[in-house]
C-alpha cells in the first residue's frame, strides 16, 4: 500500500459526537472508518480484522486506551494516535511509553488529528520524514533503511515507524548532539511540540537496543542539550 493510499482506520472514543466528528473528516480524506465505544470491543475488533491506524481515546469503558494500546503492541506495532484530556502530562507520557505514535490533547481541531493521522501513515508506510535507503551497522545492530527493518545480534528488534525515524537519524549523525526541539523538527517534522515525546521515545528505543538502558552506551545524554549516538564499535 503507498504512502498516500487510503487506510482502515479504527477510532475508539466512548464521546458518539466526537467520534462522529472525527470520523467524518477522515472520510474526507478516503479512509474507511469504523467507530467503537468502549475499549474492550475496540480490541476484540483490532484483532480480529487488524486496521492500519488506531485513532484511541484514553479513558474508555470496560478496558483503558493504555491497556488496549499495550495489548495491540504485543502482537504487532500497529499505528496508534493517543486522545488525552488537555493538561494530563503524565498521562501523555504514559500513552507514549505505552507504545503510541502520536498524540492530540482535547478538545483538538479535527483538521489536525486529520493532518497528523497522515503524518503517522507515512511513516509507517515507509515514508519516513528522513528518507533515503542503504544499511546502518554498529557493533551487532543493523539498521536497514529500505527494508524499515532493525536487527540486534542477529535477532530483529520491532520498532514503531517513529523509533525507526529517530534511531536511523541519530545513527546517520553519529556523535552530533542534537536537542529535543530539534529532533522533534527533523524526525517528527513538527515545528512546534512537547519536548516529553522525544524523551519517551528515546526511552522506549533504549529499552530495546541497549544492554543496559539505565546505562545507555549507545545513545546517550548531552547533559544541557538533549542526544546523540555513539558508535560502539571501535571502526566506526
Amino acid at each position: 500500500m503507498s504512502a498516500g493510499a487510503a487506510a482502515r482506520i479504527l477510532v475508539v472514543d466512548d464521546d458518539p459526537t466526537v467520534a462522529e466528528v472525527v470520523a467524518r473528516y477522515l472520510e474526507r480524506d478516503g479512509h474507511e472508518v469504523r467507530c467503537v465505544g468502549d475499549g474492550a470491543e475496540a480490541l476484540r475488533q483490532a484483532l480480529a480484522e487488524p486496521p492500519d491506524l488506531l485513532v484511541l481515546d484514553l479513558m474508555l469503558p470496560k478496558m483503558d486506551g493504555l491497556q488496549v494500546c499495550k495489548k495491540l503492541r504485543e502482537r504487532w506495532p500497529v499505528p496508534v494516535i493517543m486522545l488525552t484530556a488537555l493538561g494530563d502530562e503524565m498521562d501523555r507520557v504514559v500513552g507514549l511509553e505505552t507504545g503510541a505514535d502520536d498524540y492530540v490533547t482535547k478538545p483538538f481541531s479535527p483538521r489536525e488529528l486529520a493532518l497528523r493521522v497522515q503524518s503517522v501513515l507515512r511513516r509507517a508506510r515507509g515514508a519516513p520524514v528522513m528518507t533515503g535507503t542503504g544499511i546502518l551497522r554498529d557493533a551487532g545492530l543493523v539498521v536497514d533503511v529500505g527494508a524499515h527493518e532493525v536487527r540486534l545480534a542477529g535477532r530483529e528488534i520491532l520498532l514503531t515507524a517513529r523509533e525507526f525515524d529517530l534511531l536511523a537519524y541519530l545513527m546517520r549523525n553519529p556523535r552530533q548532539a542534537f536537542s529535543r526541539s530539534a529532533l522533534l523538527d527533523q524526525v517528527w517534522g513538527w515545528s512546534f511540540g512537547d519536548s516529553s515525546t522525544v524523551t519517551v521515545h528515546v526511552r522506549r528505543l533504549r529499552e530495546k537496543i541497549e544492554a543496559d538502558p539505565t546505562a545507555p552506551r549507545r545513545i546517550v545524554t548531552v547533559w544541557g542539550v538533549g542526544y546523540r549516538y555513539e558508535p560502539t564499535d571501535p571502526a566506526a
